[in-house]
């Protein structure tokens, strides 16, 4: 096994877990029985892998070739399932944190898996992001909610610059993208925290300001 790959397989652990953990929280918070917990945790854990897959000319069937990260991810769910409500409200807190790991850890897969592939930047900076975010989109659309990476708070940024530093050859070897990982989640957590924002507009208010001058 070379160094690429374990570096792969680690990354594919690691955002295995932190998705399938807040894929099952989610549904938790809405009150789906034990089905939709394993079903959204799921989806969430390779949702993104299978976008990313469909994109860059990887088969579909390959995920059932994935069978320890899915039995990994059933152990992350039922455990969560199993844990008393006092523990899991603390972890709930805690949900952009997993969301952040998930993000970064998935991201970096993605990035190596099209490196690997010797696809051009372009490439790796769709496989980056629809990893890190594709299976996050999946899992706020089955629980009725608005996509975490629509709003207007920064998420998809960092899977777009984590799979450029990849892409570009900037962050390589085991040390740089354990670096990586981390920079992304920190970065990710600062933008939760301080509340950064993309630019945005909104309609709305034109809408009423119209409404309140009698123009319709």
């Amino acid at each position: 096994m070379d160094l690429y790959t374990e570096i792969f397989a680690v990354f594919s652990i690691i955002g295995t877990i932190a998705f399938a953990v807040s894929g099952a929280i989610v549904a938790m918070e809405e009150e789906y029985d034990i089905l939709g917990v394993f079903v959204l945790g799921l989806v969430t854990a390779f949702g993104g892998g299978v976008i990313r897959n469909l994109l860059i000319g990887i088969p579909v069937p390959t995920l059932w070739t994935q069978g320890l990260l899915i039995k990994i991810a059933l152990a992350s769910m039922t455990i969560i399932f199993l844990l008393p409500v006092s523990w899991i409200q603390h972890w709930r807190k805690a949900e952009a944190l997993f969301d952040a790991i998930g993000l970064s850890a998935f991201a970096i897969q993605g990035a190596l898996y099209a490196t690997e592939m010797k696809h051009p930047l372009s490439a790796v900076l769709v496989a980056a992001t629809l990893t890190g975010i594709g299976g996050g989109i999946v899992r706020d659309l089955l629980a009725g909610r608005k996509p975490l990476v629509l709003r207007d708070e920064i998420y998809a940024v960092w899977a777009i610059l984590g799979g450029a530093a990849i892409g570009l050859g900037l962050f390589q070897g085991t040390a740089m993208l354990l670096v990586l990982f981390v920079l992304i989640i920190v970065m990710r957590m600062l933008s939760v925290v301080f509340k950064w924002r993309l630019p945005r507009r909104s309609l709305r208010t034109a809408a009423a300001d119209r409404r309140e001058g009698g123009m319709f």
